[in-house]
């Protein structure tokens, strides 16, 4: 891997999308969604509902950046000039030049709209072009539907499923089973890429 740089700005950025490192200052920028949406967090191992939940939400994404374990982004909506969500990479692990792309989530307005796509776009090419990974890992709670459909159409294979892997997100009795899904450097190049680009298009 590529020396990844976690003080550097990362920006990433096309006509449609910008994204750039989450803040503790984008509180604000995220308040709406966490007090009129917190739905969003439904199937999401670290909830950010309400003012409480999302000061938590911004914490631990931080501290994972500053134990330099993941890189979070918060996505800009060039065409609504609004701020949309959050993604990031998180796992990294630059001994086996692998990470894994999540935590993505987006207010309702911008669901469906191709918002997602764009950045996934930016976010494997910088993976698999600048950084030069091997390996890009995906996962998803096994019963989030629309979560899993989003990550089929952008070209990734799945793997298998981690069962009870993480506790319930909602602190019951039940466990969350996860879906693994990835994409390989040589699929990005030989398949993925191509395929991604034209759903932009």
């Amino acid at each position: 891997m590529t020396t990844f740089d976690f003080n550097k700005n990362y920006i990433l950025e096309d006509e449609i999308v910008l994204l750039r490192p989450l803040t503790l200052d984008d509180y604000d920028n995220l308040l709406y969604f966490s007090i009129h949406e917190p739905d969003t967090w439904k199937y999401s191992a670290i909830q950010a509902r309400g003012e409480v939940g999302l000061k938590n939400y911004l914490k631990v994404a931080l501290d994972a950046k500053e134990a330099k374990t993941a890189y979070p982004f918060i996505v800009f909506d060039k065409r609504a000039n609004k701020y949309a969500g959050s993604t990031r990479f998180y796992s990294i692990d630059v001994v086996n030049n692998t990470l894994h792309l999540g935590a993505t989530w987006y207010g309702k307005d911008f669901q469906g709209t191709g918002v997602n796509k764009h950045c996934k776009f930016l976010l494997l090419q910088f993976a698999f072009e600048e950084l030069e990974v091997e390996r890009v890992e995906f996962r998803a709670d096994s019963t989030n539907a629309r979560s899993i459909a989003a990550m089929k159409s952008i070209g990734c294979t799945v793997e298998g499923i981690l069962r009870n892997d993480l506790n319930s997100v909602n602190g019951g009795i039940s466990r969350r089973s996860s879906i693994v899904l990835s994409i390989l450097k040589e699929e990005w190049f030989g398949r993925v890429k191509k395929n991604l680009a034209k759903k932009l298009s």
